[in-house]
């Protein structure tokens, strides 16, 4: 498999896995016992990608596919990219506030990780190639 593909691969997880990406397993279980607000929280997640994106699921699927960036995606669809930068950094950054009030992460954690989220959000949206322009 072609390198590029497995970078798709894993922009295309980190797109449409956000809701649930920092989950605990309390929650996951409670959301397969039929816990809607979670189900509910992860399906808004990801409309909210997909609006801000400007494309649908499967377009969004498609055009990782073909090894555009998130930042390409909203562009070609003339939306703004900081909208889907500012988007993924505020779901994570939530799911990181509940994981350390639910004593899941301990403060040093959980301040190292949102230190750190900016810019791993920004090397996604961007491709991995790094930088913001």
């Amino acid at each position: 498999m072609k390198p590029k593909v497995f970078l798709i691969a894993g922009t295309m997880a980190l797109a449409i896995s956000l809701g649930s990406l920092l989950q605990s397993e309390e929650t996951r279980a409670r959301s397969a016992s039929g816990g809607q607000d979670q189900k509910s929280a992860n399906v808004s997640a990801q409309d909210n990608l997909h609006a801000a994106l400007g494309v649908s699921e499967e377009e969004l699927y498609d055009a990782l596919y073909d090894g555009q960036s998130l930042a390409e995606i909203a562009e070609n669809n003339n939306k703004d990219v900081q909208d889907i930068i500012d988007l993924q950094t505020s779901q994570l950054a939530e799911q990181l506030v509940n994981r350390y009030i639910n004593g899941l992460i301990s403060k040093e954690q959980y301040e190292a990780h949102m230190a750190e989220l900016k810019e791993i959000v920004e090397k996604s949206v961007y491709g991995h190639s790094g930088g913001s322009g």
